[in-house]
């Protein structure tokens, strides 16, 4: 039989377990040009939960009692495709099930030699993509500026440091446990960190933390941390958003009209994005940063969670500021 998990509940307020049912159903076959793989690794990533919001989210938003579709590495085990083999590995945005069809448009192959095959769903994958197109094309970085992080503990944020401090700059984190704090500092080097949660005075944190203050912001929490930021950011510079963790769970979100005057009093640049603003460069960003983790410049770290069934207690971990760094479930 084939396991597949769909949303039951929602969308509103806080994620619950109830939200998500996992039933069975006939494992398909296939027919000409079809492919038939086996889940190996699913992604956990935040954006799936802005994707169950009322609001229109930036891509066709998930219904009740329909699959959801994270990033996931599936093995080909029947084939009627001539792209493909048996034995082939794929990455793609697939559906949470442990057996799928697909007719292969879309369909990436990855190599198993150039890196961990789960490393295709986070340093080689969609989040750090995102990372590093984010920091590089947005925040445009040169030596000696300062980036905020906000939330380095997690799989986006801890690259960014790590590609900021290659490049000579000053990076300081702020995240939301005295534990991510310790883990930024000491395994990826960034210069400050800083727990938003028990700091009383965050804008005189960020600003003690700064060179001469905040040039670049990536920035996944918004919120406060937009405001501590935005009251020391130089004038003409830029804050990245690619996310909004701090406010997925809510049911009623504003902004912060004060926000408004810092951004013009500044001159500052605020820019959201999304992962598909930059596919023209994809290529050559897997081509760079899997030089770079072959040569050791960046380090990753991964949480395995092993079972299918196990998947939507992984990803509501992500919201109850669980993960440390990048989630993965082995199927």
């Amino acid at each position: 039989m084939n396991k597949v998990i769909l949303l039951n509940k929602g969308p509103h307020g806080k994620l619950s377990l109830n939200d998500f049912k996992i039933i069975s159903e006939e494992v398909p076959d296939i027919i000409e040009t079809e492919i038939l793989f086996k889940t190996l690794y699913i992604s956990t990533n935040t954006y799936l939960r802005g994707k169950r919001n009322k609001a229109k989210p930036y891509t066709p938003p998930f219904k009740l009692n329909k699959r959801m579709i994270p990033g996931m590495i599936a093995e080909v085990i029947k084939n009627r495709n001539v792209d493909f083999k048996k034995g082939d590995v794929i990455s793609e945005i697939l559906a949470w099930k442990e057996y799928q069809t697909s007719r292969g448009k879309y369909l990436l192959k990855v190599n198993g030699s150039d890196a961990k095959l789960s490393d295709y769903l986070g340093i080689l994958g969609m989040t750090d993509l995102m990372t590093y197109l984010g920091l590089t094309e947005i925040g445009r970085p040169k030596k000696d500026t300062t980036i905020i992080v906000s939330r380095a503990g997690g799989a986006i944020a801890m690259v960014i440091g790590q590609i900021g401090k290659s490049l000579d700059c000053n990076v300081v984190d702020i995240s939301g446990s005295d534990e991510k704090v310790a883990l930024i500092k000491s395994r990826f080097k960034f210069d400050h960190t800083v727990n938003y949660k028990i700091t009383t005075e965050l804008k005189k944190v960020v600003k003690s933390t700064s060179l001469d203050g905040v040039n670049i912001c990536f920035n996944n929490l918004s919120a406060e941390i937009s405001a501590a930021v935005l009251a020391n950011i130089n004038k003409y510079k830029r804050l990245s958003v690619c996310g909004e963790m701090s406010v997925d769970n809510k049911t009623k979100v504003l902004l912060d009209p004060p926000l408004h005057s810092l951004i013009l009093n500044k001159s500052a640049t605020i820019c959201g994005f999304i992962i598909g603003n930059f596919s023209e460069k994809f290529p050559a960003f897997t081509k760079q940063l899997t030089s770079w983790l072959k040569d050791s410049k960046l380090t990753f770290s991964r949480a395995t969670v092993e079972g299918f069934n196990d998947i939507p207690q992984a990803f509501f971990d992500l919201f109850a500021g669980k993960n440390r760094i990048k989630m993965i479930v082995t199927v």
